[in-house]
């Protein structure tokens, strides 16, 4: 609608003469008076009525755009002025725009384009945000080719217009003339499909946009405009008298409307400006204006956030149904066909034949059986999706019903799709009342970078990792989860664990500990044995244990295999934990799983796997497995056409630890790079994670990288790598630094591509890290990048710790806030203080980074030694002033 009007009438706009710039300051201020009152009205009183407050500003700005009119437009002037879009509908939010159609035959266009101009540029002096049109009603026809320009006429609202002029605009935009009622259906749903996948999907994202989101007031928008053009009103409750729409349903849409428009209300006066996305920047401060106090197991924003994902969630469950019934109404009622006695299909959707249905509970989930078994089926039927809700009361809770109904739930878990039934479940609302602890979760957001989603929106993404595991369909993306799957006993348990891991969060403790009590009494309850109901319960205790383990530690160190081992105890648990682990890791976030976190994992489950086949009382030593690791990588080399003479030569150059810690493909390559290379020549090599042998194509990109780096030792070293790496777009998520014979270096990076749409290729990294080490190291430094917006709302306070240790190294451990560049400063500032590092693991949890190092002194002999606490402190002290310029 928006546009100059010299686009219509042919003449540019005047000046504001004096009299029209003080007309101008007068609807200013008169709005900003109204805009104040209400602002007043819904911060002072939480149960005012938000129609109310949007017809109110609506019926403000009537009066003046009409008082405008008059002032520019002669009264027998042959013209109609309507409020269309939004402001049509009467519902007039503070920062929403303004849209104005005038209705003019061509020739009155042009007798009256300069009066128009003059109106039109009242109302953007007065700082209206302004949208027009000025068109006859043949050009309404042709502009409502636009179904978007069809949609705002749809609900043209007369400001100055006669009965005559509103029954011309409707004959101009009549499904006769333009998008007939099925077309407009198809495009309309096309466009709400179109927008959810722009908005991923689901409302359950960390800044969920209230208006054009899944479940926003967009979606309820479409609805009425679909009703105006099947039905012929946009009055939902008219929908109700015919029978296309449930009392209690409208109701319930009715109510989340509302509750949505409230949030877009205040949202609108915290932002002070047009915003319909819920940023971070706003989301304390509107829970503050909208009454909401932290509590114990709540932050106020997170009250606020989960009744909002619960109002989308309601929405689109509503808005479901009725798309159905508005199909049904245009392509008419199809011949039912039976499943069973129980079920039918109509349309493809399956549907209950039994009118009473549902008598029970055992009725529900019956149908989730059948659906089930045919998951080919397009949906639940309208009728029968109403009655469900109507009854869902009658489905109790698993601790107050007959063992026979809960041996029902245990046969969907061991039927055919049991996660398609599970998802079907969280969405009607019955796994809820199933199991009332997933209810407390669902909409349950955590204020952080780190969940992405609501915690049930979360629970329900694992249990589809784990699906796509029991497809047997090898991805690529999780290597050996294809080839572990099989050998689970009871894969419905490992469905259990993931449905509880999480169903503790909010209630304050530990949730692991929590929904571990939860697994328990749930599966004892549900008919599992004592030895099934252990392993589930110990699945969710520790289902954090792996990933904590593989992030953090160093899983060459046969020890840390040990211990990791002795806790799990068997391969059983083992097979379900590293399953679990992954599809939390990957269903936390569509940006965390990577190649690398993938490898980590798969190498320790093989480790525990071969170390729990050897037995707990025989651990690995070092030499034993510096020993295996020389022999495999041998015949590696072997393979590749290298002599027994030549690999005992380049072993010779390479560390003895790196035997004990380093994989044999990795061993091979970094031997082979080492080939034809004379001592003191600097060596820069990378691959693609999960490559054997040290081969790849030039030029090659992935998700993952390895960096070898062997080069003569000099100070700066390390910390002109860690800079380079960052410059290159490139995040380490671990680095070896290893001390070779001849006094040289043998760094290994695993990193990532901070931006992984456009990561650097292999030869790149390569190219410039030579570069780079054949130069002064004093002149590298980090890149300086903008902060992302949404990490000042995310401040962690720096925490610091050392740990000597009985190597002789010191452990330095650093939890902060993350932001581009930290770990290259980090680098400086051990640097700085003179200091080696010796191994770093780095993990980053949204935007939390927790940092480990093992770092050493130089002795005034040359030797390396654990920081003394003076050290200790200046180290502390430089990182402290690292840290702490990011917050200026």
């Amino acid at each position: 609608m928006t546009g100059p009007v010299a686009a219509d009438a042919g003449l540019a706009a005047r000046p504001a003469t004096p009299e029209d710039t003080g007309r101008a300051a007068a609807i200013r201020h008169a709005l900003a008076t109204v805009d104040a009152a209400l602002a007043q009205r819904f911060d002072s009183d939480a149960q005012a009525d938000i129609d109310r407050l949007l017809r109110a500003r609506a019926d403000a700005v009537d009066t003046q755009v009409r008082a405008a009119w008059r002032d520019c437009i002669a009264d027998d002037a042959p013209l109609a002025l309507f409020a269309v879009g939004g402001y049509g509908r009467g519902e007039l939010f503070p920062q929403s725009d303004i849209d104005l159609l005038v209705l003019a035959e061509p020739d009155t266009q042009v007798a009256y384009a300069e009066a128009l101009a003059r109106f039109f540029a009242l109302l953007w002096d007065a700082g209206l945000p302004l949208g027009h049109a000025v068109r006859s009603a043949a050009q309404c026809t042709q502009a409502a080719a636009d179904i978007t320009v069809l949609t705002a006429m749809l609900e043209a609202r007369p400001l100055l217009a006669d009965v005559p002029h509103l029954h011309a605009l409707q004959a101009a935009v009549a499904p006769s003339q333009v998008w007939p009622a099925g077309a407009f259906f198809a495009a309309k749903r096309e466009e709400l499909r179109l927008r959810h996948a722009r908005y991923d999907d689901t409302a359950d994202n960390l800044e969920p946009n209230l208006k054009e989101g899944p479940g926003g007031l967009r979606d309820v928008q479409t609805l009425r405009w679909m009703a105006l053009r099947i039905v012929g009103t946009g009055d939902l409750e008219s929908l109700v008298a015919i029978g296309q729409f449930g009392a209690d349903e409208l109701t319930t849409l009715e109510r989340e409307r509302r509750a949505l428009s409230r949030l877009r209300f205040g949202l609108h006066l915290v932002a002070g400006k047009r915003e319909e996305r819920l940023r971070f920047d706003y989301q304390k401060l509107l829970a503050e204006r909208l009454g909401h106090v932290d509590n114990a197991d709540n932050l106020a924003v997170e009250q606020m956030m989960q009744g909002f994902y619960r109002s989308a969630a309601l929405v689109l469950r509503i808005g479901e149904r009725l798309l159905q019934r508005f199909e049904e109404q245009i392509e008419g009622e199809a011949t039912p066909v039976a499943i069973n006695e129980a079920f039918e299909l109509r349309r493809d959707y399956i549907a209950a034949r039994d009118p009473d249905w549902p008598r029970n509970a055992h009725d529900v989930f019956a149908l989730f059986a059948v659906w089930a078994a045919h998951d080919e089926i397009r949906g639940l039927h309208s009728q029968t999706a109403r009655a469900l809700a109507e009854s869902l009361t009658r489905v109790p809770a698993f601790q107050q019903t007959e063992p026979a109904l809960r041996e029902r739930f245990l046969v969907l878990l061991r039927g055919p799709h049991p996660v398609h039934a599970l998802e079907r479940m969280a969405r009607l609302g019955v796994l809820g009342r199933w199991i009332p602890a997933f209810s407390k979760v669902s909409g349950r957001m955590q204020f952080d970078l780190f969940h992405v989603y609501t915690v049930d929106q979360h629970t329900l993404a694992v249990l589809r990792n784990l699906a796509r595991f029991a497809s047997g369909i090898a991805d690529q993306r999780f290597s050996i989860a294809h080839e572990v799957w099989p050998r689970l006993r009871k894969p419905e348990l490992l469905l259990l664990a993931g449905l509880f891991h999480d169903i503790a969060k909010g209630r304050g403790g530990d949730h692991s500990e929590l929904g571990g009590d939860d697994a328990r009494i749930f599966c004892s309850m549900i008919g599992l044995s004592e030895a099934d109901t252990a392993l589930v319960e110990w699945l969710v205790r520790q289902h954090l244990l792996m990933s904590v383990t593989a992030q953090k530690q160093d899983i060459t160190d046969p020890e840390v295999i040990h211990r990791f081992a002795t806790k799990v105890a068997d391969r059983e648990r083992l097979d379900h934990l590293y399953l679990l682990t992954c599809a939390d890791i990957a269903g936390t976030s569509p940006k965390l799983w990577n190649a690398w976190k993938d490898r980590l994992l798969a190498d320790l489950y093989t480790t525990t796997r071969l170390a729990l086949r050897r037995g707990l009382e025989h651990p690995v030593a070092g030499a034993e497995r510096a020993a295996e690791t020389r022999a495999a990588a041998q015949a590696m080399l072997t393979a590749f056409g290298i002599g027994d003479e030549e690999i005992a030569a380049l072993y010779a150059r390479m560390p003895e630890i790196g035997f004990q810690r380093g994989r044999p493909d990795q061993i091979a390559w970094q031997a082979a790079s080492l080939r034809g290379a004379p001592v003191g020549e600097t060596r820069v090599r990378a691959r693609v994670v999960g490559e054997q042998g040290g081969a790849r194509s030039s030029g090659e990109r992935a998700s993952a990288l390895e960096v070898f780096v062997h080069s003569p030792d000099r100070d700066g070293l390390f910390a002109a790598i860690v800079a380079t790496l960052d410059r290159l777009g490139l995040a380490i998520q671990q680095a070896r630094v290893l001390d070779g014979p001849h006094a040289t270096i043998f760094d290994t990076f695993e990193v990532v591509p901070i931006d992984p749409r456009c990561p650097p290729s292999v030869d790149e990294v390569e190219r410039r890290l030579a570069e780079v080490l054949a130069g002064p190291l004093d002149l590298v430094r980090p890149a300086r990048r903008a902060q992302p917006r949404h990490l000042k709302h995310f401040r962690i306070a720096p925490q610091i710790g050392f740990d000597n240790l009985a190597d002789g190294r010191t452990l330095l451990s650093l939890v902060c806030t993350d932001r581009p560049g930290l770990l290259a400063d980090v680098t400086r500032a051990i640097r700085s203080q003179a200091l080696r590092v010796h191994d770093a693991r780095i993990a980053t949890f949204g935007e939390r980074a927790e940092d480990v190092f093992q770092i050493t002194a130089i002795d005034t002999d040359g030797r390396d030694r654990a920081l003394d606490e003076t050290q200790q402190q200046a180290l502390r002290d430089a990182l402290l002033a690292c840290l702490e310029g990011d917050r200026r």
